[in-house]
This record gives C-alpha cells, sequence and structure tokens, in this order.
C-alpha cells in the first residue's frame, strides 16, 4: 500500500468511525475512540466483506459504506466484550 491508499483509508475510516457512532448510540467510545474504531472497522470490513462475496459499490461512497459496516460490527463486538 502505498501513501496515498493509506491515507485515503484513514479519511475514510475515521468518517466510517463517526457514522458508526451516530448509529450505534450507546456503544461509542468516544469522537477520538470512534474514528480509531472506524480505521479498524475499514480494514476489517476491506478484508472480510470481498471474501464473504459482499459488494456495496465502487468509489469511494462503497469503500465508506463497507467500512462504516466493519465499524458497526467492531462496535457491536466490542460492546458486548465490555459489558
Amino acid at each position: 500500500m502505498d501513501l496515498q491508499g493509506l491515507i485515503i483509508l484513514l479519511i475514510v475510516g475515521a468518517i466510517a468511525g463517526w457514522l458508526a457512532g451516530v448509529i450505534m448510540k450507546g456503544y461509542g467510545f468516544g469522537l477520538i475512540g470512534n474514528i480509531i474504531v472506524g480505521i479498524l472497522g475499514a480494514v476489517v470490513a476491506g478484508w472480510l466483506l470481498p471474501r464473504l462475496g459482499i459488494s456495496l459499490g465502487a468509489g469511494y461512497v462503497g469503500w465508506i459504506i463497507n467500512a462504516v459496516i466493519g465499524a458497526v460490527i467492531l462496535l457491536f463486538v466490542i460492546g458486548l466484550v465490555r459489558r
């Protein structure tokens, strides 16, 4: 992965983390924590969803949707473990 791809991953993950925090009220970790979870969710979704045969679009919008799904799943799992 080159520098441009890494920067795009961080930006998409940050947007996804914020959106996942809005969707999953009560499971969040604050703005910075949700952004970090969004970045991790983007990585997880980027790896997992294509292996499951799920493709939700191309381009930046598709990446954001995939990352939001990954971040929501990650927030939910972390919320279950935290309880």
